[in-house]
């Protein structure tokens, strides 16, 4: 460095100090301020974005569990079923309510749910806020339709809340292998299907005598609460085909009266039943010459057995009066029924009479007057129903009636409208294949389990 220069530095070292010092300064004050400003950007940007209205996908929804009108998630929660000698008040006191609040609320569900009638299995749930007090509410379900919520709190309110049902139109169609039954099921159905596939074609088809490759249709409605099937409505068009011969009933509503009708509009309600009582077979027929299995000998047999379980429903199968309802060492329990000036039946071995059945009451067309049973001369339990025509025991499987008259001319557009739309449904409703059966037949089992 040349000593001139050296000599300035030296001589004037103080005053650069102070320079350097305040360019640092001023280059420091430089960076915070760009800092500042960018931190101060960002949080004016910050406050202008807040004032803007937050996005829904921005925040995650929480979307709580309601049930019963409740819920679920504010609550601790214990589902169960009635236990076999468990009534309220059990129920109650392992929840903390105390007596006289027990008898409060039985009070005040009189006139709403009969506290008597908790039925075991049938499910029921506490809510309770906090498990060391008494619990909250109660709901206890008796069906699938409806629910009882009884408020454990002020004032031990008791409430009765129906579902809501929706209904959809189906059809469904099929063919039997084995039974009817099986059939239905089959196809993803209830039982409860087959029950009313029968009551519309009762009078037409002999169900004791279904045969392999039979083909149903059927029209009807499904229930169905919060998206789950519950149950059967109506059946509002039926076909059945077994060997060459095909049967429809189309059901129609004029406002003067109800019911079934053939494609021609008549009725499809006879004067008598095919048989007194459902699901079952015949284990015997009309014979005069048949060899008695307990008096071991020949004996006419006049009648025509039908087979099934103890207890089931022994219905008439038309309008009349009971004659006698009685007991006999050959007949048992029996009841025979005046019908008109031509027709008697008579209804033997029952286990017992369904209430009310007595000489000269009058019984309608389907009603229970007994139970299968095997009183008197009887092996096993069945009904052994016998059948006169003008005084004379007669085969009724071999009898003909007339057909009823069709509908009024002014009722045929209307009941011809429907029943074209029911054929058409009918029409295009298929049987499932293999894979879709064994799907449809677990569902189906599944919903036969409810409640």
């Amino acid at each position: 460095m040349p000593e001139s220069l050296a000599k300035f530095f030296s001589r004037n070292r103080k005053y650069l100090k102070i320079g350097i010092y305040g360019l640092s300064g001023l280059l420091l004050t430089g960076v915070l301020y760009y800092y500042s400003s960018g931190i101060k950007g960002q949080l004016q940007a910050s406050l202008v974005a807040s004032e803007k209205p937050a996005e829904l996908g921005a925040f995650p929804v929480i979307v709580p569990t309601i049930k019963y009108g409740f819920a679920l998630d504010t609550f601790q929660v214990f589902e169960r079923t009635v236990q076999p000698g468990q009534v309220l008040g059990d129920i109650l006191s392992q929840q903390k309510v105390d007596y006289p609040s027990i008898q409060q609320l039985v009070s005040n569900s009189a006139g709403v749910f009969d506290v008597r009638q908790f039925r075991v299995g049938k499910p029921y749930t506490i809510l309770t806020k906090d498990s060391l007090q008494a619990a909250d509410f109660l709901i206890y379900e008796p069906s699938v339709y409806e629910y009882l919520v009884f408020h454990l709190k002020g004032g031990m309110k008791v409430e009765r809340v129906e579902r809501e049902v929706t209904t959809e139109v189906k059809t469904a169609a099929g063919s039997l292998e084995t039974s009817l039954w099986n059939a239905i099921v089959g196809q993803g159905l209830t039982y409860d299907l087959a029950d009313k596939m029968e009551d519309a074609l009762q009078w037409s088809i002999d169900f004791h005598h279904l045969q392999k490759g039979d083909e149903f249709k059927l029209v009807y409605e499904q229930k169905f609460i919060e998206g789950e099937a519950v149950g059967i409505g109506a059946v509002h068009a039926a076909y059945y085909k077994t060997g060459s011969n095909e049967y429809h009933a189309i059901y129609f509503d004029n406002g003067k009266q109800a019911g079934y009708y053939d494609l021609q509009g008549r009725p499809m309600k006879r004067g008598f039943l095919k048989a007194p009582v459902k699901f079952s077979r015949i284990s015997s027929y009309y014979n005069l010459n048949r060899y008695h299995p307990i008096l071991k000998r020949v004996r006419p047999h006049f009648g025509t057995d039908y087979a099934a379980p103890y207890g089931t429903p022994i219905y008439a199968v038309g309008d009349g009066v009971v004659e006698k309802a009685s007991y006999t060492n050959g007949n048992g329990n029996f009841v025979k029924i005046k019908h008109d000036g031509s027709y008697q039946t008579q209804y033997l071995h029952m286990q017992k009479f369904a209430p009310g059945i007595r000489t000269g009451v009058h019984v309608k067309q389907g009603q229970v007057i007994g139970y299968v049973g095997s009183s008197g001369l009887a092996t096993g339990p069945h009904v052994c129903f016998r059948f006169w025509k003008d005084g004379k025991q007669v085969n009724h499987l071999n009898l003909k009636f007339p057909p009823a008259k069709p509908l009024p001319a002014e009722d045929m557009p209307a009941f011809e409208a429907m029943r074209d739309q029911y054929l058409q449904q009918m029409q295009e409703a298929r049987a499932l294949t293999v894979g879709e059966e064994v799907e449809a037949g677990k569902a189906a089992a599944a919903q036969q389990g409810n409640p």
